[in-house]
């Protein structure tokens, strides 16, 4: 499945491993026996380099663990939890218990598709690699980190595939050099920054513009910690995909899980459970898409800007400020709001200052009156900022699959640096490739060959406390500028379109300034921690 070499250990390396590790050669494993702090550091540095974990944790890591935290796992030990997962279920139906035993698993070599399912749990925390910090320029093996889908059969259509993200990784890893000098010219270092500083802030703006041209095949390296319970929903919703890459990770996944947490993951692949639940989202996966065909024939999508507030509560704001003085009254929820309706708008403006606190900065949020409404955004965007706004689980998002059919975005700096032509000639080539996929009816494999400035459709529901931490967050000047500029617009909606002028005003960290190199300020801010 993986088109990229696994990492080869020498003996010493693979002894020094051994203890910490399910296995060291395939793409997914466990991390056991290492302090909690490790792993989590260990996922951390992960995304923002570009070696497998193994080797980040060899070269970076090994010095600071000088032994096991418990030892490895007995046979014994597993029996025992095994029978006890299986007793407290026959006997309660309780499964909480699996919410109580919990992983940390590396994906490596996964292609950009499947890293958007394995990042689809609420429950579960991600770290990727990111594209902003990780040039994709190696070749381990003499091959461009991408995946070739498994259902692409050797023949022309295939060597067509592997012809067309070649000619995008060259192109992109070509530009990396005369996009930083095209970034030094225009952003000299007149301010005195360190050369550390300065030279990470150039690169991630160069990074930053190029990515829009790797393909959504591009393989990625992923840490995932989740319970028991959260790995058997995504597993079994892997299961039920079409896609083989998709299906095979499922595979590895479960295997390496159950040399752990076995007792959590035994219904997966039971025939009448775990089957028949895959079973089950498949055919309503499949029911209605043919439903949408059917329906959905004769309809072309009408035009629309790149974010549209869709639907929102006209009397949101007014129940926000009833909920915010219920905790501190006696009075009954419907005798608040009806309060509420009275208020002017300047005393509800009063309400919401008083609930939300002089805060000192974006991580000081408001209580929960602010989930008393909600609002759902239509967004049509290139994928690479998809790729961002999708970690946020805590809301609603669902997203239509990715097509080279609504255009792509193109950076201002692509052109001024002279990058145009061959941006366009890698833009068309994905286009050309994904119709061709298309139709050969590989229509699921399709999405693999588009470029990531291509946009995506995809909505977000979310209530107000949790849009005030998508908008403050995704907005801040270290921000990629496509996400900063779809956050910007729905801060915008809720205040103008909703009329949720005080809720916009309490997400006061919201930045709407335009920031040239994105990164300056917060690289001088790491130098400086690092100083202290």
């Amino acid at each position: 499945m993986s088109n990229s070499n696994p990492d080869e250990f020498t003996p010493e390396e693979r002894r020094a491993l051994g203890p910490y590790f399910t296995n060291l050669d395939g793409p997914v494993f466990v991390l056991v026996n290492l302090p909690e702090t490790v792993k989590g550091a260990l996922f951390a540095r992960y995304s923002r380099s570009a070696k497998s974990l193994r080797r980040l944790f060899l070269d970076e890591f090994l010095d600071h663990v000088t032994e096991a935290e418990r030892p490895p796992m007995d046979a014994v030990g597993v029996a025992r939890a095994e029978r006890l997962y299986a007793r407290v279920f026959s006997e309660y139906g309780d499964d909480s218990v699996a919410q109580l035993g919990g992983v940390h698993l590396a994906c490596e070599q996964v292609s950009n598709v499947l890293t958007k399912i394995l990042e689809w749990g609420r429950l579960m925390a991600y770290l990727e690699q990111s594209t902003r910090y990780v040039p994709y320029t190696a070749r381990p093996g003499g091959r461009w980190k991408y995946l070739v889908p498994p259902e692409l059969e050797p023949g022309a259509l295939r060597d067509r595939y592997v012809l067309t993200l070649d000619r995008a990784f060259e192109v992109y890893t070509r530009w990396i050099e005369p996009m930083q000098e095209h970034f030094r010219r225009r952003y000299p270092n007149t301010a005195g920054d360190t050369e550390g500083v300065y030279r990470a802030a150039i690169r991630a703006k160069t990074l930053d513009t190029l990515r829009g041209l790797l393909p959504a095949a591009t393989q990625s390296n992923l840490g995932i910690y989740g319970t028991g319970q959260a790995y058997e929903a995504l597993l079994l919703r892997m299961r039920a995909h079409p896609l083989g890459e998709v299906r095979h990770y499922a595979n590895l996944m479960l295997d390496e899980l159950r040399k752990v947490i076995p007792a959590f993951l035994t219904r997966v692949d039971q025939p009448e459970r775990g089957g028949r639940w895959t079973a089950y989202m498949a055919d309503c996966r499949d029911a209605t898409a043919r439903t949408a065909a059917r329906l959905l024939a004769s309809a072309d999508p009408e035009p629309r800007p790149e974010v549209t507030l869709t639907d929102f509560d006209p009397d949101g704001e007014v129940k926000v400020v009833a909920a915010a003085l219920y905790a501190v009254s006696d009075l009954p929820d419907d005798q608040l709001l009806a309060v509420a309706r009275r208020l002017p708008a300047d005393e509800r403006l009063k309400v919401l200052e008083a609930y939300t606190g002089a805060r000192a900065n974006r991580r000081h949020k408001p209580g929960r009156a602010f989930e008393r409404t909600a609002y759902r955004f239509d967004v049509l965007t290139d994928y690479g900022a998809f790729r961002d706004l999708q970690r946020h689980r805590m809301l609603t998002l669902e997203w239509q699959p990715l097509t080279t059919r609504h255009g792509y975005t193109e950076p201002d700096a692509i052109r001024e640096a002279g990058a145009l032509d061959d941006w366009q000639r890698v833009l068309e080539g994905s286009a050309a490739l994904y119709e061709a996929l298309a139709g050969a009816g590989l229509t699921e494999v399709a999405p693999y060959a588009v470029a990531m400035a291509y946009r995506v459709r995809f909505c977000m529901e979310m209530n107000a406390r949790e849009a005030m931490h998508l908008i403050e967050l995704r907005t801040a000047p270290q921000g990629h500028p496509a996400y900063r500029r779809v956050c910007q617009q729905m801060h915008r909606l809720i205040a103008e379109q909703a009329g949720h002028r005080a809720i916009a005003a309490a997400m006061r960290f919201a930045d709407h300034s335009a920031v040239e190199l994105e990164r300056l300020k917060a690289e001088r801010r790491n130098e400086e921690r690092k100083r202290r």
